[in-house]
């Protein structure tokens, strides 16, 4: 285990807080760990725990990264301020979105919006 911060060089991205394990939905259903089977291949969110000097994309340090299906490295752990964690590097060029909220606890697929106002082929016709 590694003792203190960690900071990244280049435009470098690392994340914590990558979920691979079991997972427990706000109404206390258990979604077992899907790491290393078909459902389990998928993008995952990771907060920003430090980005390199020269990185100038616009989310920054404890916003939310969306990370391409395995374009992260193994984990490190580190300890910091009393604290443990694990830490990973998350290619850039792979980072699909960024939140400054945190993403919902578990998803399965695509959410629809059933409420939101539906258009006609008329909407968009000229004249």
């Amino acid at each position: 285990m590694i003792k203190g911060r960690l900071t990244p060089i280049k435009d470098h991205v690392i994340v914590e807080e990558m979920n691979f394990g079991e997972q427990k939905t706000k109404a206390g259903l258990i979604i077992l760990s899907d790491d290393g089977i078909d459902r389990g291949i998928r993008p995952r969110w990771g907060r920003v725990y430090a980005k390199g000097p020269e990185n100038v994309d616009p989310y920054k340090e404890g916003d939310w990264v969306l990370v391409e299906h395995g374009r992260w490295t193994r984990g490190v752990e580190i300890e910091t301020d009393g604290q443990k964690m694990k830490l990973r590097m998350a290619e850039v060029s792979s980072i699909l979105m960024w939140s400054d909220e945190q993403p919902s606890d578990v998803q399965f697929g695509i959410e629809t919006d059933l409420s939101a106002p539906t258009h006609t082929a008329k909407d968009f016709a000229n004249g």
